[in-house]
């Protein structure tokens, strides 16, 4: 049995999407969840779940971030992201963050079968006719992209590198070693593919700093 989790913060919504998806997949077990926090309170206890299907535009998160969350804490759960945004460059930038596929709320029942058969087989699935990246769209560009890549540990040091904290005081903060937290920075400047740690503060300086927080917060544990 499939089981699927729908996390929107609209209930009309949910019921129509929960309805679009038992018609088209047989015994589909739904959860419903309106936000991410409640979203992962689903998961926390149905370890089981197959597939999220994942609304962008909810109370509380910008952009990607529900996502980035979602993939961080629960890896191993594919999430579709179901949209009504239907911007080829925000369909790219959901698959390069590590969605699963993405489904525009318009799409008609048998299109939203084959979307959802084929990442429950393991495929990354997009609109058909959705173009390809310009060449000056180049892959993983994006701060948003890089910062997925920072194990949770990495997130905390990052923040509190923008709070212009010192190797020793991350150290007292986070209860480890200076030359853990020396590893920390060179990795975390590596990822963001900057050279020092100005220049991280200052590609990162157009994110919320509370988000990077509820992302580096809501992970299920901390590399030493």
């Amino acid at each position: 049995m499939v089981q699927i989790l729908i996390v929107d913060d609209h209930p009309l919504f949910r019921e129509a999407l929960r309805g679009a998806v038992t018609a088209v997949l047989d015994g589909a077990e739904v959860e419903e969840a309106d936000g991410v926090d409640a979203a992962c309170r689903v998961l926390e206890r149905q370890r089981n779940l197959d597939l999220v299907l994942l609304d962008l535009g909810m109370p509380g998160v910008a952009g990607f971030e529900g996502m980035i969350a979602l993939r961080s804490r629960f890896p191993r759960v594919p999430v579709v992201i179901v949209s009504g945004h239907e911007d080829p460059r925000v369909m790219r930038e959901a698959i390069r963050l590590g969605a699963a596929g993405f489904v525009p709320k318009s799409i008609e029942r048998p299109v939203l079968a084959e979307a959802l058969r084929a990442v429950l087989n393991g495929e990354v699935y997009m609109p058909a006719g959705t173009p390809a990246a310009p060449a000056g769209e180049a892959r993983g560009e994006g701060i948003a992209a890089r910062l997925a890549e920072l194990t949770p540990q990495q997130l905390r040091v990052l923040q509190m590198i923008r709070q212009g904290l010192l190797n020793k005081q991350i150290a007292h903060e986070l209860g480890i070693g200076e030359t853990t937290v020396k590893a920390h920075v060179s990795e975390v400047l590596r990822k963001l593919k900057v050279v020092s740690r100005t220049q991280a503060v200052i590609e990162t300086a157009k994110l919320d700093l509370s988000a990077l927080e509820r992302i580096a917060g809501g992970r299920e544990r901390p590399d030493a």
